[in-house]
């Protein structure tokens, strides 16, 4: 028969087996939480920065629309003021050619055909 002292010696032994059965897979699965607990840091650190560089780029992009936005606003400005100079050239041509035709009938000369083949009134 086993002796106390022999007895809790196993007893002890066992214990200390276990606890560092235990300790072993306590260890290993904290070191694996540990490795994920750091890529995740370290992902975490990588996506700030590229946060902050797509904010940056963003703005860039922003300033660079409004500049092409206007330009565009300018470009369409001047396209209207050159239709409404152009406008007011061919209204200023009618009125000349109403107005040397007026200036003919009193002057009594007689009609003479434009080049485009447009003459005055053919009575």
């Amino acid at each position: 028969m086993p002796q106390p002292d022999d007895s809790d010696r196993r007893v002890a032994e066992a214990r200390a087996a276990v606890t560092a059965s235990l300790a072993s897979v306590g260890s290993s699965l904290d070191a694996e939480l540990r490795n994920r607990a750091q890529d995740l840091h370290s992902n975490s650190v990588a996506i700030e920065k590229q946060e902050k560089e797509l904010a940056k780029q963003t703005a860039a992009l922003a300033k660079e629309s409004a500049r092409w936005q206007k330009m565009a606003d300018t470009s369409t400005k001047k396209l209207k003021e050159m239709g409404d100079t152009q406008n007011w050239a061919e209204m200023m041509e009618r009125d000349l050619l109403v107005l040397e035709e007026t200036m003919r009938l009193v002057e009594g000369k007689p009609e003479i055909e434009s080049a485009s083949g447009t003459g005055g009134s053919s009575s």
